[in-house]
């Protein structure tokens, strides 16, 4: 089972609901949206997953943007409490996966949880700090949750003895500008799916080709980069990264776009083709065939859509 870790930026909601709404994410994927602000996406996307009956896990306690604030924040017969009204009332169903992040405020929301008769076995907890291990023993002793992410460290083996455990590692090799991204076009990403039934985790989880590092702003860049997921031959991850040429200046992103996705036509089209056709993938290739450029974050979107896409493929095949 695959559990990419998402932040709920635009791009990463949108991602989400174009695969849900074309059929293309395997009942093997099961995505986690910590959400970075309330927003109109957010709930229609959660509203999307219920709609087809797909599990989705949303984390009430996000521990980076503006949701906490912006739900404490709502004022009355404004736009964002109606979308405060929708959020409650669809993670009330069960198709949306309760889920938090041990920390500081993580007692109150079990605590709450538990007072409104929801069972601990149906959360999936993120516990990744060694501050909070005592308390997710002292609260999961006797019921233990539906999925815990843990990193794959010794001390989080020894503490969260349960059958239900997910590896979380970020995977995505982060360079400081894209253009870096030329200095090794081509590199390992992952092999947690061959090995992480052997290791005793029920799945595995990452950060996709976004990586955990959250910034709340974006900047125009001097390079486009695409970074595209693939099977080597041995069956482990690579990452393909695709980065325009025109560097000089932040000018002209379209023309950087079609720089990358030159590059990235002309590799799928080698003989035999590297990596399996996906609909992230296809309307890559659209905008090359077209000359068309679809924004930065669309970019985005579609490398994360590919990912998804080609690893619930993957683990509906094994």
């Amino acid at each position: 089972m695959y559990f990419p870790y998402l932040r709920g930026r635009q791009y990463e909601l949108l991602a989400l609901r174009e695969l849900a709404i074309n059929h293309r994410l395997s009942d093997f994927v099961m995505p986690i949206v910590e959400p970075v602000k309330l927003s109109p996406t957010l709930v229609t996307t959660m509203a999307d997953f219920i709609k087809i009956n797909h599990p989705l896990a949303v984390i009430r306690n996000p521990a980076v943007g503006t949701f906490m604030s912006d739900w404490q924040e709502v004022q009355e017969q404004s736009r964002e409490a109606g979308y405060k009204q929708r959020f409650s009332e669809q993670y009330d169903n069960q198709t949306i996966i309760k889920s938090l992040i041990m920390q500081q405020d993580s007692k109150s929301f079990l605590d709450s949880w538990s007072e409104h008769g929801v069972n601990k076995s149906e959360l999936l907890v993120i516990n990744t700090d060694r501050d909070y291990l005592d308390l997710y023993e002292s609260e999961f002793s006797a019921t233990a949750p539906r999925f815990t992410l843990i990193p794959d460290e010794s001390v989080f083996r020894r503490k969260v003895n349960h059958h239900n455990k997910v590896l979380l590692d970020d995977k995505f090799e982060k360079q400081n500008r894209n253009a870096d991204y030329q200095d090794e076009d081509d590199e390992f990403f992952s092999d947690d799916h061959l090995y992480y039934k052997e290791d005793r985790f029920v799945g595995f989880s990452d950060y996709s080709v976004v990586g955990n590092e959250y910034l709340e702003a974006g900047f125009a860049p001097y390079a486009v980069a695409i970074h595209i997921i693939y099977f080597a031959d041995n069956k482990v991850l690579r990452i393909r990264h695709f980065v325009s040429d025109s560097n000089e200046d932040i000018t002209n992103p379209a023309l950087k776009f079609y720089e990358a996705v030159s590059k990235l036509a002309k590799w799928y089209n080698d003989d035999p083709c590297p990596v399996e056709m996906t609909l992230g993938l296809k309307i890559f290739l659209q905008h090359y065939e077209q000359q068309s450029y679809p924004g930065l974050g669309t970019v985005k979107k579609l490398s994360l859509m590919h990912h998804l896409e080609l690893m619930g493929r993957y683990l509906s095949e094994v």
